[in-house]
Order: C-alpha cells, then structure tokens, then sequence
C-alpha cells in the first residue's frame, strides 16, 4: 500500500465530510488532510419493501483506493452501483440520501445520467467484453461519446490499453477477437475499455476473484498504478489483497435487525491493525458469526 501524502491534501480544495461511524484518530487526521472526490451522506437503498443499505454515510478520496469489505448480502455491490446510477435500472429499487461527486449531488433533479456513468466507469467480476475485435471493444465507448476520427481513435485505443498494461501483449493482434484473449487480459481489455472515456471514478467489483493468483498480482499492480490518476473504489471479499491495494477500508456489515450498515471506516493500515470496532476485528480475524 502507497504511503498517503498529507502535503497532496493540503495543496487542493477541501470537501465537508459528514461521518456517523466509528473512525480511529490516525484515520481522522488524514481523513481531515485529504480532499474528497465522492461523499455519501445518510444513504440509503430500498428493493421494494427490502431496506438494503441504512443510513451509510463516508468519503470517498481523491485519487486514492477505497476497498470496500463485508459478508456476503451486506451491500457492497448495491453500495457500489449507486455511484453510477447503475441500480435505476432496477425497477424497484429506491435512494434517499446524498452521494455527492466534486460536491454536486448526482441525484438531484435534472442531473445528466449519462454523463455521470462517463465519469464513473465500471469493470464487474467475471471479464465480459463486447464480441468485437480487441479494437473494437476500447474504440466503442469514445465512438458512443461522438469521437469518430480515425486518427483519435487509434490514439485512444493504444493509450487505454498501455494504462491498462495490456498494449505490448496485443498490439500485433488488435483485429483477433477478445475473446481469443485469456481470462486476466480479457478483464485488463475491460479496465481498457473503462478507461477510454476518461472516467475520473473507476468502480470494481471484485475485478480479480475469477483470475488465477498470477493475473490477480497483474490486476493489483494495475489498480495501485492507475490510482495516481483515477479514484478507485474496489469490491472485494479478499481482505488481503484489500490490505495490499487499498488506502481506504470501508467495512460493511448486516445482523439480525439490520442490513447494509457502515461498521467502520477508516485507512487501511488502521482497520487491520488497530480496529475500533468489535464487529471488524472479528470479521477481519476471521471470528465474524
């Protein structure tokens, strides 16, 4: 894990942070030092009648890795799909609350859908690229966005795949189809993919647990690279590759009278070393249930 630099946070624009969970003093400094590029603020999520997320509430940091851990059924992909807008695609599900991107609430009224899910890109568990040629998958989302130069485009395309590690493994063959490509660079083709409309916020859930542990390192190596310049948020039940590639833990929780409630936040370091919370040192140390 990077060492988080306090002189970064001091140099850039400070966002009011509401934060109603247990956070440790060390965490509080930086917290305070660092500028945030996502705030969720009292959110919560219903499917139907089913309250999924309660009252969660915590910052996202700017150009840092947020890992967000818990059981299974505790929230995290409906947490993490509400930084897209990914869940008003389903029809019954509801948000109240705030999530805030560089301050502005991307679910108020007349906010531009469209534009939010360009500056939030997404990569999901298992690779899923289009059955298009390796080319074709990265140039679709800049053709989508209105950018039809040849020139642009091809510039693009190797620009996308060079970030995403993936250019001197496939720059002989980006007519062959991806899925020609094995498992670890097919999601590194959809990291490409994500990454070619220059998105400011990267979501990941659990972008590595269908890889074999070399493509795994591959992706880990991948997301701590690309956090010098984009905002990762990553899913993951994995709580040491968590500790490897985050700044940030976030961790999630459900029980017998609740649901999709924030247990703890805080840095990384702090959550598996020196937890406050009961809840997370149980979870972390394997006693959880």
């Amino acid at each position: 894990m990077q060492e988080i630099s306090l002189r970064e946070g001091r140099k850039s624009r400070q966002l009011e942070v509401k934060l109603f969970t247990h956070v440790g003093e060390e965490s509080k400094l930086i917290l305070d030092e660092l500028p945030s590029k996502l705030e969720v603020d009292q959110l919560n999520v219903y499917y139907g009648n089913f309250h999924a997320i309660q009252d969660v509430s915590f910052p996202i940091k700017e150009k840092k890795v947020t890992a967000i851990i818990g059981p299974s059924g505790c929230g995290k992909s409906t947490l993490i799909r509400c930084f897209n807008r990914m869940n008003d695609l389903i029809g019954s599900s509801r948000v109240e609350g705030k999530i805030k991107i560089d301050g502005e609430d991307i679910y108020q009224q007349g906010i531009d859908v469209v534009d939010i899910r360009r500056r939030v890109g997404m990569v999901f568990q298992r690779p899923n690229p289009f059955p298009k040629t390796i080319f074709e998958n990265i140039a679709y989302g800049p053709k989508l966005y209105g950018i039809h130069d040849k020139f642009q485009i091809s510039g693009l395309v190797e620009k996308s795949l060079r970030q995403a590690a993936l250019w001197d493994e496939v720059k002989d063959i980006l007519n062959s189809a991806a899925y020609s490509l094995s498992g670890g660079q097919q999601q590194r083709l959809c990291i490409a993919r994500a990454l070619a409309i220059s998105p400011e916020i990267l979501l990941m859930d659990e972008p590595a647990s269908a890889l074999d542990p070399i493509a795994t390192y591959k992706i880990e190596e991948l997301i701590r690279s690309l956090s010098e310049a984009v905002t990762i948020i990553i899913v993951t039940h994995n709580m040491q590759q968590a500790a490897r590639v985050s700044d940030f833990t976030a961790f999630m929780n459900t029980d017998e009278s609740r649901t999709g409630y924030l247990a703890e936040f805080g840095i990384t370091k702090q959550i598996f070393t020196n937890p406050t919370n009961k809840e997370t040192e149980d979870y972390i140390s394997g006693r959880f249930g």
